[in-house]
């Protein structure tokens, strides 16, 4: 459960949202604060917190909370503590 509080944490800060804000079901194009800019910020701040470094496909594909929960899961990161 550790991961899954880090990931919502960076949505929270990257898309400056409240710290109790539900982002489980946010989805890039249903958030006006989630634009082309702080997607970029999102993607540093989900590398720099779990230690990885994401591939410009998967950038791209990073459109929900979801999606970003996937294909951290490509990179080692488990959510199912």
């Amino acid at each position: 459960m550790i991961e899954l509080q880090r990931l919502r944490e960076a949505f929270r800060t990257s898309l400056d949202l409240p710290a109790d804000a539900p982002v489980d079901d946010l989805h890039y194009q249903d958030n006006e604060k989630w634009d082309s800019l702080a997607h970029m910020s999102l993607v540093a701040a989900i590398e720099d917190e779990f230690s990885v470094m994401i591939d410009t496909d998967d950038v791209i594909n990073m459109s929900s909370f979801g999606e970003a929960m996937r294909i951290l899961g490509k990179y080692g990161v488990d959510f199912n503590e």
